[in-house]
């Protein structure tokens, strides 16, 4: 099985493994290509934003980011060892971009935090062609964004704007990024520089990461109000 529908919402049924060789297939060909890391939010967030909704449809990539995704989209047949998280593809797509002589660009997240990733992954990987910008969603940002993407002739862009702000803003710029892809990985700058504790492995494995991000950061409830509705909207679609 290739894909699955989650109350709409494609997921493709891709591994890490399998994920990394399509993302170094992008960039090989060339062209734009808009990777979405599809959570239980993103979709409850579809069904009621017909704006996110197309552009989550015109991804080339919707990855299963969570252990709620991962349970949907088994119950229609796909074989998905577990989640793709973005926070988990950084470190990887970094050690790609070093391998093949790709050039990575991380924007998003407060002032600084992308620069200390940035030196951290170059430190980690050798070679590593980085660059950083924290920017921002609003189209004031874009000249300058869009100069400096150009200028370090980038290949692959990690936009931590958060959703749906970073997807909608990478679908606004889809004839002007020059690059092959650009992925939004919400957060995870911020946990990979330590600013925000992730959960220890045995929470993220029995697929409660969720809780920890909860317990750290409360004002996080009225997002996660949806997951039970989620929940109960899976159970009674077909199959």
């Amino acid at each position: 099985m290739n894909e699955a529908r989650i109350l709409g919402v494609r997921v493709d049924c891709l591994d890490m493994n399998e994920t990394l060789e399509r993302l170094e297939h992008f960039v090989d060909e060339g062209g734009l290509h808009l990777v979405a890391t599809v959570n239980p939010e993103f979709v409850m967030r579809a069904q009621d934003d017909a704006e996110f909704a197309r552009v989550l449809a015109t991804a080339q990539l919707c990855l299963a980011d969570g252990s709620g995704v991962v349970w949907a989209a088994r119950r229609q047949g796909c074989m998905l060892r577990g989640p793709v998280a973005g926070v988990d593809l950084v470190e990887p797509i970094a050690a790609m971009c070093a391998r093949r002589g790709f050039r990575l660009f991380l924007l998003g997240a407060r002032p600084g935090v992308a620069d200390e990733l940035a030196a951290s992954l170059g430190a980690a990987h050798p070679g590593l062609a980085v660059a950083a910008h924290a920017g921002g969603p609003d189209p004031s940002h874009d000249a300058e964004t869009l100069g400096l993407i150009r200028e370090h002739r980038a290949d692959a862009l990690l936009v931590a704007y958060g959703a749906p702000a970073q997807e909608l803003w990478i679908d606004r710029l889809r004839d002007r990024l020059p690059v092959a892809v650009a992925m939004g990985v919400g957060g995870a700058f911020d946990y990979l520089t330590g600013r925000v504790p992730r959960a220890p492995t045995w929470m993220r494995r029995a697929g409660v990461e969720w809780l920890h991000r909860l317990v750290r950061q409360p004002w996080r409830v009225r997002r996660m109000a949806v997951l039970p509705v989620y929940a109960i909207k899976v159970l009674s679609a077909p199959k």
